[in-house]
């Protein structure tokens, strides 16, 4: 269990921030270029699943669905999440 929490959940996190804040930044290139976008339920669904932090950067920095109240309400709701989960697993003995 301790490899778990040292080594696996921090390296999915950052990897679904990441993969999250790359796809709304190549979102909104296509939107700009008028191309085939990427489905809305498959940023939702990375930004359910970990993705929180990358969603809310990639909402800023691309000024990219600010529009769309649930994506900010998605990508807070995981915040929230994850922020238990580490409470729970690292910082509560």
């Amino acid at each position: 269990m301790e490899e778990l929490k040292n080594n696996v959940i921090p390296l999915y996190f950052l990897g679904m921030n990441g993969l999250l804040f790359v796809l709304m930044g190549f979102d909104k290139l296509c939107a700009v270029m008028r191309k085939w976008r990427v489905p809305e339920k498959t940023l939702l669904g990375i930004g359910l699943f970990g993705g929180g932090f990358g969603g809310l950067l990639g909402l800023v920095i691309f000024n990219h669905k600010k529009r769309k109240h649930y994506f900010m309400w998605t990508f807070l709701l995981n915040i929230a999440i994850w922020g238990i989960l580490y409470y729970s697993l690292w910082l509560r003995k």
